[in-house]
């Protein structure tokens, strides 16, 4: 869901020359497996277009049921798979729910098939067979052998627009097939209605409307070719509508300029010479075709595909270039695909002329931002966000502009809880977008209106009618019995009321912060003190009976078990210890976690957690235990914390096409490894600090937006010396196990001197 620098170069800023060496580092391919759900294509960072191959056309329902071998597919892409069905150009990166794979493309010759067949037969359709012998996926590049037809695909991308380049051999009876059928977690109603128009023989516009994880998402599109077509046609499977007006009086299928419908094809013929290239521009627009066009000319203006392909991988250098780390090879790879794969999401979500589709779907002009989509904010408030206010600030800011945004166009009057494409899909639980502005606002983040966006985080804590809100505003916790995945929202809401407090704290006003900082203890509420676990409690004040600490299905709790989820006070640890009975019991609690054996039975029910993603009871592959290994530092054991987050990275983090334990989740658990390879880790977003791990990197520059430097080095750096003896900043020695954000951002020189002994 990858050249060794001299350190002596290190600490200079480095040349184009060596730093385009750190794109080898970088394997697309890795974590495209084993629920990494991540795509090999080609993107520019955070770019509209992700352009990638799909491997496969599962439908979401099968005979009415929903079809679990779907879940595999939140990216398109299966590295395990033989057949490739064509390259479409919006895809989620490491997502567990998942839409999108808007207009796919696919390359053919020979007898023309308009349907993609099936993986066991794909002789019936369009589809084609590869070997990862010819397949290539570097930063802004993919390259393909699609065997069927000896055509060579290769892909590049810029912000908006897909860039294809197909190698034929000589052929009367070449095809682009566009098929606006195929779509991510698809189903027979999910298109709810697509146009496309032939402007020319070398331009067609369009768009498709669907209705899934967006219900009321709206693509448009402009294509152009590097040659002029010599026919077209067009196959359009829509159900039976009662009426359809007097088209019939037209022949639609073969070489009429505009079809419409919600299951539509079509097909571009032309002839090639051995050797000769169909290469095809393909820009996408939130608002219309004629902005998409505008994306287009804008952003490629003519046909040089190494000169996009270079323009795309120098962004990635700029980019990869902002943390130069050496180590060992695999700890080089991990890195920089980490890197790579937090830089995918959010994504740019407005045209060249910064118009975009807003929530109330009208047209709406950013103002001095950037707008984004694509937030996962359950997932990445957690690292990805905090990261972005280290290396990312502008960025960040921009990103927190998209959200007040979305809350002046939202008819709830809500921050985005998981939103896409002027859509609020609201999966998952808690208000996290209130994390991510806090953390920014508490670390000097500039570049948006803090007042206003504290009142929409008051605002948005206060939706009584979201998500069991009204119940923990009046009651103190959501009841079981009321509202579902209580415990855990219940721990969330505590949580996000902590960090709405810290901004109010910073900002001067006494009373948000009393009220806040109150409602922030609210985790005491949930927590049985006969059991030792937070618990299920009734709208009676009971807690529930029947209650199993290991069952990763148990009521009361999403994706994840009491047992993690008890640990879930961030921004109280020092509390939560005395709370499950001092440091001793507590550090006891932690070592079970990690050496206990999890039978299969306790997350059989659950997609998101599997074996590969669990160490005894830790459950690494999902995100709420993404602080868990820190919490050592707030019992004085801070060399297990060393230990296990060491162990975590070597066990949950491999340079191979199955390498994640998990979902990377828009960024999330790979910001965990750059966060942990450096050394340190955000356990409470919304505080300045940062708790010291055990740095995997033999040495880190990060060149900061601010103008400085700072460089991390770790003396002694082994695989067996895992233990921190010291920590000294600028030479002076450190004597607590964190660091805050302004020593960060000061620059300078952080040195680890590592052990084999703690």
């Amino acid at each position: 869901m990858r050249t060794i620098l001299f350190a002596c170069l290190l600490f200079a800023v480095p040349s184009f020359a060596q730093n385009e060496q750190l794109i080898k580092y970088v394997n697309p391919l890795t974590g495209t497996d084993r629920m990494g759900h991540t795509f090999p294509g080609a993107t520019v960072p955070f770019g509209s277009v992700q352009l990638s191959p799909e491997t496969d056309t599962l439908p979401y329902e099968v005979d009415g049921h929903y079809n679990k071998d779907v879940y595999k597919y939140c990216a398109g892409y299966q590295y395990q798979d033989k057949t490739i069905v064509g390259f479409s150009h919006t895809h989620f990166s490491g997502t567990g729910h998942s839409d999108l794979g808007d207009f796919l493309i696919m390359p053919a010759n020979g007898k023309l098939l308009m349907n993609p067949g099936t993986a066991d037969h794909p002789e019936n359709g369009f589809r084609s067979g590869y070997s990862h012998a010819n397949e290539t996926a570097v930063p802004d590049y993919y390259k393909v052998k699609l065997d069927k037809y000896n055509i060579t695909a290769e892909l590049t991308a810029t912000a908006r627009v897909g860039f294809h380049q197909y190698t034929f051999g000589k052929a009367d009876n070449a095809h682009i097939i566009l098929d606006a059928v195929y779509g991510i977690y698809n189903y027979p109603d999910k298109n709810v209605w697509t146009f496309i128009r032939v402007e020319n023989d070398t331009l067609v516009t369009g768009y498709r409307q669907t209705n899934g994880w967006g219900r009321t998402r709206t693509v448009y599109f402009a294509m152009t070719f590097s040659q002029p077509f010599k026919s077209y046609g067009w196959q359009n499977s829509s159900k039976k509508e009662v009426y359809r007006g007097f088209w019939r009086k037209f022949d639609q299928e073969n070489n009429f300029p505009e079809i419409a419908g919600t299951q539509v094809r079509a097909h571009f013929d032309f002839n090639t010479t051995d050797g000769g290239q169909i290469k095809i521009k393909f820009a996408v627009s939130p608002v219309s075709t004629a902005n998409a066009l505008e994306n287009l000319r804008t952003e490629i203006p003519g046909w040089d595909f190494n000169v996009v392909k270079k323009q795309g991988q120098d962004a990635w250098v700029k980019e990869l270039n902002k943390m130069v780390i050496t180590g060992d090879e695999e700890t080089k790879q991990n890195f920089y695909t980490s890197v790579y794969h937090t830089y995918i999401n959010p994504t740019v979500y407005m045209d060249v002329n910064s118009e975009y589709k807003g929530l109330d779907q009208n047209t709406h002009k950013a103002a001095g931002f950037t707008n984004y989509t694509t937030f996962s904010l359950w997932d990445t408030h957690r690292a990805l966000h905090p990261l972005f206010n280290i290396i990312q600030p502008r960025r960040n800011a921009d990103m927190i502009n998209s959200m007040l945004a979305h809350y002046d166009q939202s008819a709830h009057h809500m921050l985005p809880v998981w939103s896409n494409s002027a859509n609020e899909n609201w999966c998952m639980i808690g208000y996290h977008s209130v994390s991510v502005v806090a953390d920014a606002f508490v670390k000097g983040v500039k570049g948006f209106d803090a007042q206003r966006v504290l009142q929409a985080c008051i605002a948005t804590s206060n939706h009584k009618s979201f998500d069991g809100v009204g119940y923990y505003l009046q009651m103190g916790y959501v009841p079981e019995d009321k509202n579902s995945s209580s415990v855990s929202k219940t721990l969330e809401y505590a949580y996000d009321d902590w960090c709405i407090a810290q901004m109010a704290k910073k900002m001067g006003k006494a009373s948000i912060y009393d009220e806040y900082i109150k409602r922030s203890a609210n985790y005491k509420n949930v927590f049985d003190a006969g059991s030792g676990f937070m618990r299920p409690r009734m709208s009676d004040g009971s807690f529930k009976k029947d209650f199993d600490v290991l069952n990763t299905d148990e009521p009361g709790f999403i994706e994840g078990n009491t047992w993690n989820y008890s640990l879930y006070v961030p921004h109280a640890p020092t509390e939560m210890i005395q709370m499950m009975g001092g440091s001793k019991r507590f550090a006891r609690h932690l070592d079970s976690l990690f050496t206990m054996q999890l039978p299969d039975s306790f997350f059989a029910k659950t997609e998101d957690i599997t074996r590969d993603g669990i160490i005894g009871n830790y459950v690494h592959g999902n995100e709420p235990s993404h602080h868990i290994a820190y919490l050592y530092n707030w019992a004085g054991m801070e060399w297990k914390t060393q230990e296990r987050v060491r162990m975590i990275m070597k066990k949950m983090y491999h340079p191979t096409p199955d390498g994640l334990s998990g979902n990377d989740d828009c960024g999330q658990m790979s910001a965990w490894y750059i966060f942990s390879a450096l050394g340190f880790y955000p356990v409470a977003p919304g505080s300045d600090e940062y708790a010291f791990g055990s740095p995997a990197v033999s040495s880190a520059v990060l060149h900061l937006e601010n103008g400085k430097t700072l460089k991390i080095t770790a003396n002694n750096q082994s695989d067996k010396n895992v233990y921190v003896q010291r920590v000294s900043i600028n030479g002076k020695p450190l004597n607590r196990n964190f660091i805050t954000h302004q020593e960060l951002m000061n620059g300078g020189e952080i040195v680890f001197d590592m052990s084999g002994k703690h």
